[in-house]
């Protein structure tokens, strides 16, 4: 498996979208400094799930999203996708079989990541899963970016460790053990859950087996209140009876008064009705009086009203005639102003236009000036821009010349400087002395000759290894056996308790009894039978509670023995009962041949055939008599027209959980004499391992010495042999290197004369520019003094003409507004003159109908006085007649406020009497309710008994029943409610201890296999170190240390030693010491695990460029089996490089992808 591609849009600067390929193994990344090459870096480890915006060099994770240029906007969403070619089905799981597996992220400015696997939308755990144990990793070894060099070699032992654990694929396991231990969490915070409520459980167990003994007193007091209650309620309905008797006969009385009343009212109520007719006429005759009385006084009234309206009306029209008149005379006064001022404005107009046309002649002029003088300025722009362009030419490049010379010669320094230096290293390695070390390798041959003998003594007798081995079998041994004993107690003391509920042995009350008449020892029916292998079930449908059965020798005394039987059922069998089976009359063999038995059970099982399935059964069953039937093998039971079929479980069987329970007597008896013989066993292993340890203790401690010796003579052999060693490869690299400085030095010296000569043509080009520049400086500003002018004055023109026009318009608006104002005085001045004579008219002509209409006014006021004394006789007859019917309407309310009195009382008779016949039905319902009959309870009721009685016998009942305090009236219910969820709450106990066994046991078998794979890997790995380091330091030496004694958390240790020093810590170590370490280190875990690619960040910035070749010589090898993507810029590291991808950023802000296949560029330059 290998990267594809990689797809990025709106991810840092990579702003558009841009695919990057990689279509080799060696792939490099170059461009200048803050081109966007990192982001690469950073867009894989993003979308592999990194959580962490500091490790992606930001604050916050939208940091990764594009946040605009000087030239673009912010983009709103970030996207990164990698496709990765699975030819080699690398991958494991549901993708292993897919070619080509793509996983992508996506961020929004709300914080909001977005995972997609194959383009699926998943989880972040998704993606970090289905890499588990290949390498690759948002922070895994396959990518090594800035500065995660000196991390990863001064990283803790646990960081370190976690390095070894990828390599080694048991992160996957580390997972999955995380995983099994808090489902062991869960589980056990189950178990303590399912503890508490099984106390709790059994609490309320107790407390309602109290309660239901309290229910069963109280049911009892309840019966006697309500019969007593019934007795009360019956001699209430006996008073209430003869009640409503007495009522009734007052109801009678009442309703014959009422009648009386109400015929005396009819007579009222008639004259009442012979004065209203009279009242009507005599209101008649005087609401014509009183019509014509009122027309008299209308008509009256009018005419006086006409002759004020008459008067009111001269007077208005005499001031109108006083108003029009005065308004004329004003109108004509201001008719003569507007004529003098239309006269004044036609003068003021002709003086205004000739000057109004002198003055757009100049502004016309202006104007035309300012367009010239605005196209010099132009021109002369133009020039100056032209000039500019031309002069800026030789200063760039007098800029870029000094820059270039500046670089060289500090360039010449440095290499002049380096040169010194590697001639004072040369003398130096000249004036070695050679030394040899032949005593050194003496002594170490004959150490390690006895080394060697102390190991194989210690090897080939490691007593210690076999003790172990066997107190670890022994004890694995031990924990099976011990868990299955738990488990099997468990279950038997489940099917016991089950066994003595199905055989009725969980009533205490029924225990007691049984104990106290001597049958507690006896034998059931169920445990006496011996039935044969398959027919269990048969013989249990058929049996039924008969195996609950107490097994007895005769039943002749039961009679007085079950007198003072509690609550329950209970059935017992005579054990000396002699009858047996008669042979039958069908093919069929007998159930009781199936059932073996120390006494006859031809009773129970008489008549009862066996088939091994239900269609033969079925072909007897027409061949039955009534007193005979036949069952199954798996327990259908059918006889002469019915079937009866009864599926139970196994564990539901009283016959079958009695043998399971003989099973588990056997296993329990088995198991505990395992245990005992292999704790002996256990033992005495151990005194045999405290034997050994001591032995191989003092053989330990020998090799030890032996051991040490032999490392301080290997390391001063090697001191030596690496330094001769050295100085011959430094002796060759400094020749190398002094000959290449010369050749640099030359090259520079002579790109230092053509830079100066360059220069010294753009300082003359430059110096002959200036006279033209002070040239056109001078024209410029004459050129603005002109245009300056011309612009005052065409600014002045505007303005005048502007306010000449502008007053001209001011006065012909005026003259117009007047004249019109002249027009509408002229028509109202003729308007008033009109009216004058008209008003004078009208006043004339107002007198003469004045003196009719107060001659008409007195004949009326004669008529009025004749018509008002009648009306007075009228009004005196109908006030006599009122106060007649008036006395007559008292009388009347008299007889109805009897009668009212007579009905209320009435009313209330009535009253009591449907609350009395209420009070009856209700009381027959409540004895109804109580399940009595009214009849039945009188005829019972003795002479004597009276209310109060009863109610002192109820209250005497209620404090007996409030006596017994609360009770719940459903507690038997609840009580086998409960019994059955205590019953299953101990079965989920049970499956609960066997799953969190099942988990611990799948705990050890994952660090078992984690403890394997991390110690077969760590030594291969530091195997690898060992061989690697000398490789790219040319000597010195490298090893992993365990910090730890236990192999699932021990810390790893890097010690580093390169050629020549003998440091006591990595962090002595230098920049590029620790990189080559480090690139040591991956490499190593490379050549182990090889993570699909690798992606190295500019990790050759510390190398010299002896050690960049070796660097670059080991990617190239490592090539043919790990793809590796390379950020550089160092042109050794690139030359190995089969595509270059360059990152250019043209567009400030953003970066672009070049790509050049180097094969296919050499074969160009080559035609």
């Amino acid at each position: 498996m290998r990267l594809k591609c990689i797809k990025l849009a709106g991810f840092k600067s990579f702003v558009d979208p841009t695919t990057i390929n990689f279509p080799s193994n060696l792939c490099s990344v170059v461009g200048p400094n803050g081109c966007g090459k990192s982001n690469v870096i950073d867009a894989v480890r993003w979308v592999m799930g990194e959580s962490s915006a500091k490790n992606l060099r930001g604050e916050h994770m939208t940091d990764v999203i594009f946040n605009g240029s000087s030239a673009r906007k912010p983009v709103g969403q970030a996207s990164v996708e990698l496709v990765f070619d699975n030819h080699d089905h690398k991958l494991t799981g549901e993708y292993a079989n897919f070619t080509e597996v793509s996983i992508k992220r996506r961020v929004d400015r709300e914080a909001q990541s977005t995972y997609f696997l194959n383009g699926t939308k998943c989880r972040r755990k998704d993606i970090t899963d289905i890499f588990l144990g290949t390498g690759l990793g948002a922070r895994s070894y396959s990518i090594i970016e800035q500065g995660m060099v000196s991390r990863l070699i001064e990283s803790k032992p646990e960081e370190l460790r976690v390095y070894i654990e990828e390599a080694a694929g048991i992160s996957k396991y580390k997972e999955r053990r995380k995983e099994t231990e808090s489902r062991i969490k869960r589980t056990k915070e189950n178990l303590e859950r399912l503890e508490d409520i099984r106390e709790e459980l059994e609490r309320q167990l107790q407390h309602l087996k109290r309660q239901s003994v309290a229910a069963e007193k109280y049911g009892e007091l309840k019966a006697e209140e309500r019969q007593t209650s019934a007795n009360l309620n019956a001699l209430r309905w006996q008073s209430l009876d003869a009640e409503l008797k007495q009522n009734q006969e007052k109801i009678g009385q009442l309703e014959v008064q009422i009648e009386a009343t109400i015929a005396e009212q009819r007579a009222l109520d008639a004259s009442v009705e012979q004065h209203l007719a009279d009242n009507a006429e005599l209101t008649d005759a005087l609401g014509e009086v009183q019509a014509r009385f009122y027309s008299l006084g209308n008509d009256i009234a009018r005419i006086e009203q006409s002759i004020e309206h008459h008067l009111e009306r001269v007077e208005q029209l005499k001031l109108d005639l006083s108003e029009t008149e005065e308004g004329w005379e004003q109108t004509k006064e201001e008719l003569d102003i507007d004529l003098r001022k239309i006269t004044q404005l036609d003068a003021e107009l002709k003086t205004i236009e000739p000057e109004l046309e002198t003055t757009r002649d100049e502004e016309q002029q202006s104007a035309t000036e300012l367009a010239a003088a605005e196209t010099a300025l132009q021109e002369w722009q133009q020039a100056w821009d032209e000039f500019n362009q031309r002069a800026e030419e030789p200063r760039q490049t007098a800029e870029v010349e000094q820059s270039r010379i500046q670089q060289l010669e500090q360039s010449i320094d440095r290499a002049l400087e380096r040169r010194k230096r590697l001639l004072e290293e040369q003398n130096r390695l000249a004036e070695m002395p050679s030394s040899t070390a032949s005593t050194d390798e003496q002594q170490l041959e004959a150490l390690e000759k006895e080394v060697d003998e102390l190991k194989s003594d210690l090897s080939s007798s490691d007593e210690v290894a076999v003790c172990r081995q066997s107190i670890a079998e022994n004890q694995s041994e031990l924990d099976q056996l011990r868990g299955e004993l738990q488990t099997a107690q468990g279950k038997l003391a489940s099917l016991e308790a089950l066994q003595q509920a199905a055989l009725g042995q969980d009533n205490p009350k029924l225990n007691e009894w049984l104990q106290a008449k001597g049958f507690d020892n006896q034998l059931r029916l169920a445990e006496g039978l011996r039935i044969d292998s398959g027919w269990e079930l048969a013989v249990e449908s058929v049996l039924g509670e008969s195996l609950q059965a107490i097994c007895i020798e005769g039943l002749d005394n039961l009679a007085e023995v079950l007198m003072d039987l509690p609550l329950g059922k209970l059935s017992f069998v005579d054990v000396r009962a002699a009858s047996a089976d008669s042979p039958g009359n069908l093919n069929l063999p007998l159930i009781g041949s199936k059932v073996g038995c120390d006494w006859q059970l031809g009773s129970l099982l008489q008549g009862i055939y066996a088939a091994e399935n239900l269609p033969e059964a079925l072909a007897y069953q027409h061949q039955l008599s009534p007193s005979e039937s036949i069952v199954t093998r798996d327990g259908v039971w059918l006889g002469a027209g019915w079937i009866q079929v009864k599926n139970i479980s196994a564990q539901d069987s009283i016959v079958e959980r009695r043998g399971l329970i003989g099973d588990l007597f056997v296993q329990l008896k088995r198991l505990r004499a395992d245990i005992e013989v292999l704790e002996q066993n256990r033992s005495a292993l151990r005194e045999s391992l405290k034997v050994a340890e001591l032995k191989r203790e003092s053989g330990q401690a020998a090799v030890a010495e032996k051991t040490r010796l032999l490392g301080e003579i290997k390391s001063r052999l090697s001191a030596h042999r690496a330094k001769a060693g050295e100085a011959s490869v430094r002796r060759q690299q400094l020749a190398k290197e002094l000959q290449e400085l010369g050749r640099l030095i030359e090259l520079e010296e002579s790109q230092i004369g053509e830079a100066r000569a360059r220069l010294q043509r753009a300082l003359e080009s430059m110096a002959q520019d200036e006279g033209g520049r002070e040239q056109l400086e001078s024209k410029r500003e004459e050129v603005r003094a002109a245009l300056s002018i011309a612009r005052e004055k065409s600014r002045k023109d505007k303005d005048l003409a502007h306010e000449l026009a502008l007053r001209q318009q001011s006065v012909a608006a005026q003259l117009k507004s007047t004249r019109e104002t002249m027009d509408r005085m002229a028509s109202q001045v003729q308007r008033s003159k009109e009216r004058i004579e008209s008003l004078t008219t009208q006043i004339e002509e107002s007198h003469e109908p004045l003196e009719g209409m107060r001659a008409d006014l007195e004949t009326l006021l004669e008529q009025r006085l004749g018509v008002e004394k009648e009306l007075t006789e009228a009004k005196a007859r109908v006030d006599e007649n009122e106060h007649a019917m008036r006395k007559l309407e008292q009388e009347r309310n008299e007889k109805q406020a009897r009668q009212n009195t007579l009905r209320e009382t009435l009313m209330q008779n009535r009253l009591k009497s449907e609350g009395a016949t209420v009070k009856r039905e209700a009381l027959v319902a409540q004895l109804t309710e109580a399940n009595f009959e009214l009849e039945a309870v009188i005829s019972q009721l003795p002479d004597s008994l009276t209310e109060a009685e009863c109610e002192q016998a109820l209250e005497k009942l209620g404090n007996r029943i409030q006596r017994l305090g609360p009770i719940n009236l459903a507690a038997i219910d609840e009580y086998q409610t409960q019994s059955e969820r205590k019953v299953y709450l101990d079965k989920q106990n049970e499956d609960l201890e066997r799953a969190l066994a099942t988990l611990q046991n799948a705990i050890r078998k994952i660090d078992k296999e984690t403890r394997t794979r991390f110690k077969e890997t760590f030594d291969k790995i530091n195997g690898g170190l060992q061989s690697l380091f000398p490789r790219i330091f040319g000597g010195g030496h490298a090893y992993l240390d365990m910090t730890g004694e236990d192999l699932l958390d021990t810390g790893v240790a890097i010690m580093a030693r390169p050629p020549g020093k003998r440091n006591s810590t990595i962090h002595l170590l230098s920049g590029g010491e620790k990189a080559m370490t480090a690139i040591a280190l991956v490499f190593s875990i490379f050549h182990l695990n090889p993570s699909p690619f690798c992606m190295l960040d500019e990790v050759d910035a510390p190398l010299d460029d002896a050690n960049v070749g070796r660097y670059a010589n080991l990617v190239a090898e490592m090539s043919a089996n790990v793809q590796f993507i390379f950020i550089t810029h160092n042109k050794i590291t690139m030359e190995v490089a089969n595509q270059l991808l360059g990152v250019t950023m043209h567009e400030a802000g953003v970066s672009r992808i070049v790509a050049v296949d180097i094969d296919e560029a050499a074969e160009l330059a080559a035609m």
